[in-house]
C-alpha cells in the first residue's frame, strides 16, 4: 500500500509512539506510517483503511495500539467479528475496560442484542470515565430498540447528563439519540424540542440534527439553480454564440 512521503509516523499519539518503542527502530517506522494512514483514512474512505491496518497487523500483532487500531478498521467496514476479536485482544494486553462500549456495540452489529445488554450491566461499565459511561448506554439504548423495546429505550437515555446544560463532546450524540428513540415512539412534539437541543450543542456538525429539524417543520430544500434552469441558459447560451457567430466581426470583410 502506497504510503505518501510526508507520512513521517511521528503524527501518531505520543502513547501510541511509546508502545512502538518495543519494536525495531524501521520496523516502528512503518508501523507507525502505516497507523497514520488508518487514521487519516478511517472516516472517508474505510475500506482503504481497513487495509493498512491489515498491514500494521502483519508487522505488529503484539502491540495493543495496532490491535486497537485494527479493531476500530474493522468496524468502520462493519466486519463486526474481526472487530470484536481485535478489541477482545486489546484488551487482554492492556488490562483497560476503555473498548467495553464498541465491543458491546460490535454484538449488537452481530445481532446479538441481548449480550450487548448483559455487557450493559457488567461491573467494567463502572470502571468507564463519564464519556464511556454515556457511550455505554448509547449502545444499550440502541439494544433494546433492536429487541423492539422503544420505550425501554427512552427510559435508558433519560439521565442526568442528557438533562444537565453543560455541553461535552457526547452531549449532541446522546440528545440526538434521545430524540430519534421518541420520534419513534410518535412523540413528535417532544423530538423536535430535542432535536434542537441536540443542534444547539452540535458545534462540530457530528449529527444531522439541523436536516430532521427541518424535516419535521415540513422543510424542503431545492437547489437554487435547478437542472431545467441550468438547461435553459446553456440552451440560452448556445442561441448566443449562434448569432454571434452571424455578426460580422470587426476587421471582417463585408
Amino acid at each position: 500500500m502506497p504510503i505518501p512521503p510526508e507520512v513521517t509516523g511521528e503524527e501518531i499519539d505520543p502513547d501510541v509512539r511509546q508502545e512502538l518503542m518495543s519494536l525495531p527502530k524501521g520496523l516502528a517506522e512503518d508501523v507507525a506510517r502505516n497507523l497514520v494512514m488508518v487514521a487519516q483514512l478511517i472516516d472517508e474512505e474505510p475500506e482503504k483503511a481497513y487495509e493498512y491496518s491489515r498491514i500494521a497487523l502483519r508487522l505488529a500483532s503484539r502491540v495493543a495500539a495496532v490491535r486497537e487500531a485494527a479493531g476500530f478498521a474493522a468496524y468502520a467496514t462493519q466486519k463486526y467479528a474481526e472487530a470484536l476479536a481485535e478489541f477482545r485482544a486489546a484488551r487482554r494486553m492492556t488490562g483497560s475496560v476503555e473498548l467495553w462500549p464498541v465491543m458491546a456495540d460490535c454484538e449488537r452489529g452481530l445481532g446479538r442484542p441481548e449480550r450487548a445488554l448483559a455487557m450493559a450491566g457488567e461491573a467494567e461499565v463502572q470502571k468507564l470515565d463519564k464519556a464511556g459511561q454515556v457511550e455505554m448506554r448509547l449502545v444499550a439504548a440502541g439494544a433494546r430498540r433492536d429487541m423492539g423495546q422503544l420505550d425501554a429505550a427512552i427510559v435508558t437515555l433519560q439521565s442526568p447528563e442528557l438533562a444537565s446544560n453543560a455541553n461535552h463532546p457526547w452531549t449532541a450524540r446522546l440528545r440526538y439519540a434521545y430524540a430519534d428513540a421518541l420520534l419513534a415512539a410518535e412523540r413528535e412534539r417532544e423530538a423536535r424540542e430535542w432535536f434542537a437541543k441536540a443542534l444547539e450543542a452540535d458545534k462540530d456538525g457530528s449529527t444531522d440534527a439541523s436536516d430532521r429539524l427541518a424535516e419535521l417543520d415540513g422543510v424542503e430544500f431545492v437547489d437554487a439553480f435547478d437542472d431545467s434552469e441550468e438547461a435553459d441558459a446553456e440552451h440560452g447560451d448556445a442561441e448566443g454564440d449562434d448569432q454571434d457567430a452571424d455578426e460580422p466581426r470587426e476587421g471582417d470583410e463585408g
